[in-house]
Protein backbone atom coordinates (compact mmCIF):
# COMPACT_ATOMS: atom_id res chain seq x y z
CA UNK A 1 0.00 0.00 0.00
CA UNK A 2 1.42 3.22 -1.29
CA UNK A 3 0.57 6.88 -0.83
CA UNK A 4 3.35 8.12 -2.71
CA UNK A 5 2.76 10.27 -4.95
CA UNK A 6 -0.74 11.42 -2.94
CA UNK A 7 -3.18 10.47 -4.84
CA UNK A 8 -5.50 13.55 -6.18
CA UNK A 9 -9.03 12.12 -6.84
CA UNK A 10 -11.40 14.28 -9.21
CA UNK A 11 -15.33 13.71 -9.09
CA UNK A 12 -17.84 15.47 -11.51
CA UNK A 13 -17.48 18.78 -8.75
CA UNK A 14 -14.65 18.17 -6.39
CA UNK A 15 -10.99 18.00 -6.23
CA UNK A 16 -9.60 15.23 -3.18
CA UNK A 17 -6.39 16.71 -2.53
CA UNK A 18 -3.33 16.66 -0.13
CA UNK A 19 -4.02 18.66 3.40
CA UNK A 20 -2.56 22.04 3.12
CA UNK A 21 -1.50 24.25 6.29
CA UNK A 22 -3.53 26.77 4.14
CA UNK A 23 -6.25 24.31 5.62
CA UNK A 24 -5.77 24.84 9.32
CA UNK A 25 -8.63 27.60 9.53
CA UNK A 26 -10.84 25.21 7.98
CA UNK A 27 -9.30 21.77 9.87
CA UNK A 28 -10.55 23.81 13.02
CA UNK A 29 -13.75 24.35 12.26
CA UNK A 30 -14.44 21.66 11.13
CA UNK A 31 -12.87 19.48 13.61
CA UNK A 32 -14.60 22.09 16.16
CA UNK A 33 -18.12 23.42 15.34
CA UNK A 34 -20.96 21.79 16.89
CA UNK A 35 -22.94 21.27 14.27
CA UNK A 36 -20.23 19.54 12.52
CA UNK A 37 -19.42 17.34 15.64
CA UNK A 38 -22.88 16.71 16.92
CA UNK A 39 -22.47 12.94 16.55
CA UNK A 40 -18.56 12.70 16.70
CA UNK A 41 -16.50 11.78 20.02
CA UNK A 42 -13.22 13.12 18.79
CA UNK A 43 -10.92 15.73 20.42
CA UNK A 44 -11.43 19.17 19.16
CA UNK A 45 -8.31 21.74 18.39
CA UNK A 46 -8.40 24.51 20.05
CA UNK A 47 -5.79 27.00 18.34
CA UNK A 48 -5.05 26.96 14.33
CA UNK A 49 -1.71 25.58 15.46
CA UNK A 50 -3.09 22.66 16.74
CA UNK A 51 -5.01 22.28 13.02
CA UNK A 52 -1.77 22.66 11.66
CA UNK A 53 -0.24 19.91 14.02
CA UNK A 54 -3.16 17.83 12.94
CA UNK A 55 -2.61 18.33 9.28
CA UNK A 56 1.24 17.75 9.65
CA UNK A 57 -0.02 14.10 11.69
CA UNK A 58 -2.01 13.18 8.81
CA UNK A 59 0.60 13.88 6.52
CA UNK A 60 3.11 11.89 8.54
CA UNK A 61 0.24 9.16 8.62
CA UNK A 62 0.27 9.07 5.17
CA UNK A 63 3.93 8.84 4.35
CA UNK A 64 3.96 5.77 6.41
CA UNK A 65 1.21 4.18 4.97
CA UNK A 66 -1.38 4.38 7.70
CA UNK A 67 -4.14 6.60 6.57
CA UNK A 68 -4.96 8.90 3.68
CA UNK A 69 -6.91 12.31 4.31
CA UNK A 70 -8.32 14.32 1.18
CA UNK A 71 -9.79 17.81 1.55
CA UNK A 72 -12.55 18.46 -0.56
CA UNK A 73 -12.50 21.48 -2.87
CA UNK A 74 -14.97 22.38 -5.85
CA UNK A 75 -13.03 22.81 -8.76
CA UNK A 76 -11.96 26.64 -9.79
CA UNK A 77 -12.20 27.24 -5.82
CA UNK A 78 -8.91 25.81 -3.50
CA UNK A 79 -11.35 26.53 -0.11
CA UNK A 80 -11.45 23.20 1.63
CA UNK A 81 -15.41 22.51 2.68
CA UNK A 82 -14.85 19.28 4.07
CA UNK A 83 -12.44 15.95 4.32
CA UNK A 84 -12.89 12.22 3.76
CA UNK A 85 -10.34 10.07 4.97
CA UNK A 86 -9.37 5.98 4.65
CA UNK A 87 -7.90 4.77 7.46
CA UNK A 88 -7.60 2.10 10.65
CA UNK A 89 -6.36 -0.58 7.82
CA UNK A 90 -6.70 -4.29 8.61
CA UNK A 91 -3.51 -6.02 9.61
CA UNK A 92 -3.78 -7.27 6.17
CA UNK A 93 -4.88 -4.58 4.51
CA UNK A 94 -7.95 -6.12 3.17
CA UNK A 95 -10.31 -3.48 5.27
CA UNK A 96 -10.15 -0.02 5.85
CA UNK A 97 -12.64 2.55 7.71
CA UNK A 98 -13.89 5.40 5.98
CA UNK A 99 -14.32 8.71 7.57
CA UNK A 100 -16.07 12.19 6.81
CA UNK A 101 -16.93 15.65 7.39
CA UNK A 102 -18.55 18.81 5.69
CA UNK A 103 -18.64 22.51 6.13
CA UNK A 104 -22.61 22.57 6.79
CA UNK A 105 -23.08 25.67 4.26
CA UNK A 106 -22.29 22.01 1.75
CA UNK A 107 -24.49 19.88 2.95
CA UNK A 108 -27.74 18.78 1.25
CA UNK A 109 -25.76 18.82 -2.41
CA UNK A 110 -24.71 15.32 -2.96
CA UNK A 111 -21.35 16.72 -2.84
CA UNK A 112 -20.06 13.84 -0.17
CA UNK A 113 -22.02 11.44 -2.13
CA UNK A 114 -19.42 11.86 -5.00
CA UNK A 115 -16.41 12.54 -2.88
CA UNK A 116 -17.53 8.39 -1.19
CA UNK A 117 -18.11 7.22 -4.54
CA UNK A 118 -14.34 8.43 -5.75
CA UNK A 119 -12.51 7.11 -2.71
CA UNK A 120 -14.96 3.49 -3.29
CA UNK A 121 -13.48 3.54 -6.67
CA UNK A 122 -9.88 3.96 -5.18
CA UNK A 123 -10.20 1.89 -2.63
CA UNK A 124 -11.27 -1.29 -4.16
CA UNK A 125 -9.62 -0.63 -7.77
CA UNK A 126 -6.14 1.12 -6.88
CA UNK A 127 -5.55 -0.21 -3.11
CA UNK A 128 -7.49 -3.21 -4.10
CA UNK A 129 -9.48 -3.19 -0.47
CA UNK A 130 -12.14 -6.32 0.17
CA UNK A 131 -14.51 -3.99 3.05
CA UNK A 132 -14.81 -0.84 3.45
CA UNK A 133 -16.53 0.14 6.81
CA UNK A 134 -18.27 3.08 8.37
CA UNK A 135 -18.84 3.68 11.90
CA UNK A 136 -21.37 6.37 12.53
CA UNK A 137 -24.10 7.64 15.02
CA UNK A 138 -27.60 5.72 15.42
CA UNK A 139 -28.86 8.83 15.09
CA UNK A 140 -27.22 10.52 12.29
CA UNK A 141 -30.02 10.16 9.56
CA UNK A 142 -27.78 12.33 6.96
CA UNK A 143 -25.07 9.84 7.65
CA UNK A 144 -26.79 6.50 7.36
CA UNK A 145 -28.44 7.50 4.09
CA UNK A 146 -25.14 8.11 2.57
CA UNK A 147 -23.90 4.86 3.18
CA UNK A 148 -26.99 3.33 2.16
CA UNK A 149 -27.43 5.44 -0.77
CA UNK A 150 -23.60 3.95 -1.67
CA UNK A 151 -24.86 0.27 -0.54
CA UNK A 152 -22.86 -0.14 2.56
CA UNK A 153 -24.98 -2.52 4.44
CA UNK A 154 -25.27 -2.70 8.40
CA UNK A 155 -23.80 -5.02 10.68
CA UNK A 156 -25.70 -5.26 13.69
CA UNK A 157 -23.69 -7.54 14.81
CA UNK A 158 -20.68 -5.77 15.04
CA UNK A 159 -20.24 -3.29 18.03
CA UNK A 160 -18.26 0.05 18.42
CA UNK A 161 -16.01 -0.92 21.12
CA UNK A 162 -14.95 2.63 21.90
CA UNK A 163 -18.25 4.08 21.31
CA UNK A 164 -21.41 2.26 22.25
CA UNK A 165 -23.84 4.98 20.21
CA UNK A 166 -22.16 3.85 16.80
CA UNK A 167 -23.50 1.59 14.38
CA UNK A 168 -21.27 0.26 11.71
CA UNK A 169 -21.71 -0.32 8.12
CA UNK A 170 -19.88 -2.09 5.62
CA UNK A 171 -19.68 -2.43 2.04
CA UNK A 172 -17.83 -5.49 0.04
CA UNK A 173 -16.00 -5.35 -3.18
CA UNK A 174 -17.59 -7.27 -5.81
CA UNK A 175 -15.63 -8.43 -8.63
Amino acid sequence: MQFIPFPILFTERLILREPTTDDAPEILFLRSDKEVNKYIKRAAPKNIQEAKDFIDKRREDRKNNKSIYWSLTIKGTPKMIGSICLWNFSEDQKTAEVGYDLHPTFHNRGLMSEALQGVLIFGFETLKLATIEAYTHHLNKASKQLLSSHNFVLRAERKDKDNADNIIFAIQHTS
